[in-house]
């Protein structure tokens, strides 16, 4: 029997990836819960089309918000597995303006995670975040002790103690995965660092960069962290190994942010150039993971290559901008 599988915020970037990646599978019966603020049904809509093969019924969709404890309990009725991606996720917005990020990243979790205690569900995966990590030096591996440098990052390891409470109180079973700088299609609406690059290109603007551009992350693609995921949906509840523990979803390669922007000037054509801004604060310098322990429990092994993935990705960008697609450029995390 198919598993029944809620995805709350599935309706935004990695989840659209992630009921694609569910749908090609086969073996699941999804849930999405969203509240449409950041997400759209357009972008669902889209993942289910491109699908290469549906091995499952189309996604039913709840309109609703986790931090409406009723709402959200009454989603989680019947379900096996839980899939939280919801959340507020901007590094630098939470800087400027913390409170959002605290209440809705605190109290949502919270929300869940209780829904998913009184309904018997067999598993709850949180998407957390390198910034619950913070300021430690790299390869960052699930043993370090967190710094967080940013009111995101602390939240999100609050998110992650949460887990880990309710799996030694309750026995809810529990996974963390620490997701590095994550790119892909369905992300037009994202200020993510690849996005803010194709849209200043694509407007003819100068490419911004804050700092020397020598702080680097790890790029990890939408479809490699639904295929993490995925390995621990197949898990039984009762595997130690996997449940209470946390993981680190990344590639483990080290990417200037200099070197991303002038590959995306190479493929793009552009005769766009390098502007350097002052640095923001609580940002942090370098960042790539140490994914041994993905690799040996979970069998993960990233397979998406970012220079080859840039190419489609800018295609399917100008496509949509052509035909009148408007995200934001700000430059983001």
């Amino acid at each position: 029997m198919d598993k029944a599988i809620l995805i709350t915020g599935g309706a935004g970037f990695i989840g659209a990836n992630l009921v694609r990646y569910l749908l090609e599978q086969g073996g699941y019966r999804i849930t999405v819960f969203d509240n449409l603020i950041t997400g759209s049904k357009e972008n669902l809509h889209q993942a289910v089309a491109d699908a290469s093969s549906k091995k499952g019924p189309d996604p039913v969709f709840v309109e609703g918000d986790i931090l409406d404890a009723d709402q959200i309990g009454e989603a989680m009725r019947g379900q096996d597995r839980v899939i939280h991606l919801a959340a507020e996720t901007q590094v630098r917005e939470s800087i400027r303006n913390p409170r959002p990020h605290l209440e809705i990243n605190a109290q949502g979790t919270l929300n869940v995670l209780e829904a998913a205690r009184l309904n018997s569900v067999r598993g709850v995966l949180f998407a957390s975040s390198n910034a619950a990590a913070g300021r430690l030096e790299p390869p960052i591996h699930e043993e370090m002790v967190p710094c967080p440098m940013s009111p995101y990052g602390a939240v999100k390891l609050y998110g992650e103690a949460l887990c880990t409470a309710y799996y030694h109180s309750f026995g809810l079973p529990t996974a963390i995965f620490r997701f590095a700088n994550v790119y892909g299609p369905y992300s037009l609406h994202k200020t993510s660092v690849v996005n803010s690059f194709f849209g200043r290109i694509y407007e003819g603007q100068l490419l911004e960069i804050f700092g020397d551009g020598l702080q680097t992350r790890d790029f990890i693609h939408a479809r490699d962290v639904a295929q993490g995921l995925e390995k621990v949906l197949r898990q039984s509840p009762d595997n130690n190994a996997v449940w209470g523990q946390i993981f680190q979803i990344a590639t483990g390669i080290e990417t200037t942010i200099r070197a991303l922007a002038e590959s995306i000037l190479r493929l793009s054509g552009n005769s766009s150039s390098l502007v350097f801004r002052p640095p923001i604060t609580g940002e942090i310098r370098r960042n790539v993971s140490d994914i041994a322990k993905a690799r040996r429990i979970l069998n993960f092994e990233p397979r998406m290559i970012l220079d080859e993935q840039l190419p489609p990705l800018w295609q399917g960008y100008r496509s949509l901008r052509d035909h009148g697609a408007m995200p934001t450029t700000t430059a983001g995390d």
